[in-house]
């Protein structure tokens, strides 16, 4: 007997820090939910709720994070690797344009939250996310999604909402190749080989075109398969959308403002589908 999918994305508004997401999950998808579902959650979300958020205006950089920039970034990647790794025009066009002093801000953070291999990547490092984040503000991954999920579902339970599964994923993709899937982050899905090394997985994954997918970081509650989670994680990665936009360069232009002028308001007047609901049809 096969089996297909069918998503729904659940819009809710803005979690800003110290947002009470898990009623804010329980509202949302009560009436909703059934049993056998899958209910996928952006990990940027439940952190920035969290407040897993750090004001990178106020980091002093060092001298390595300076080079990263003026030479890493705006050289290697913008007339090397980003045609190794096939980036739109656009991006690289962005790349050999990247800003001196918030760029160098944001990969010492990197550098301090990460290391060098993650810094060296051109975005999403170990985790760390500036899009669809205001002024100056990066997240940074959860400490252990899997007890994050866990601590969702459970509170699920005791609402009322019984057998459902909780998925918890990150835009930042993994990559098939043939029977591997290799994995910029570490993740506590089977299968999936995370690496601390992510700028090497990355650049991997893209110079031979790897099958990229978002990662599900956690998995609650379910038997998937690592090729059924992958898809899962894919299918309402593009489903819900990217908010402002995919980047922090995105949403300055969607809002005609400079990069750290992105405000709370602005981002709170965008639609946000944080959570969609996967069903398994049999046919």
């Amino acid at each position: 007997m096969r089996s297909r999918w069918i998503f729904k994305p659940i819009r809710t508004r803005y979690w800003r820090p110290k947002t009470d997401y898990l009623n804010e999950i329980w509202r949302a998808v009560k009436g909703i939910v059934k049993e056998g579902d899958v209910i996928v959650i952006s990990e940027k979300a439940i952190s920035t709720a969290k407040g897993l958020i750090v004001d990178e205006s106020k980091i002093k950089p060092t001298l390595s994070a300076h080079l990263i920039v003026s030479f890493w970034m705006r050289v290697i990647w913008g007339y090397f690797l980003g045609y190794l790794c096939h980036l739109k025009p656009k991006s690289i066009k962005r790349l050999r344009a990247y800003p001196l002093s918030e760029g160098a801000k944001h990969k010492q953070l990197a550098l301090s939250y990460a290391g060098l291999l993650q810094a060296l990547r051109h975005g999403s490092e170990g985790g760390i996310d500036v899009s669809n984040l205001p002024y100056s503000y990066a997240s940074l991954p959860l400490p252990d999604p899997q007890k994050e999920a866990e601590k969702i579902g459970r509170f699920l339970e005791s609402r009322g909402i019984k057998g459902v599964s909780i998925m918890i994923v990150d835009t930042d993709m993994t990559y098939t190749i043939g029977p591997l899937h290799l994995s910029p982050r570490r993740t506590s899905i089977p299968h999936i080989r995370g690496a601390t090394w992510g700028f090497l997985t990355y650049l991997i994954g893209r110079m031979i075109k790897g099958k990229p997918r978002a990662t599900p970081l956690a998995l609650w509650h379910s038997n998937l398969s690592v090729e059924e989670a992958l898809t899962l994680a894919e299918a309402a990665h593009h489903i819900r959308g990217s908010g402002a936009g995919r980047t922090a360069w995105d949403a300055s232009e969607r809002f005609g403002v400079e990069l750290a002028e992105v405000s709370w308001d602005m981002l709170d007047s965008i639609p946000h589908y944080p959570l969609v609901i996967c069903r398994k049809l049999l046919s």
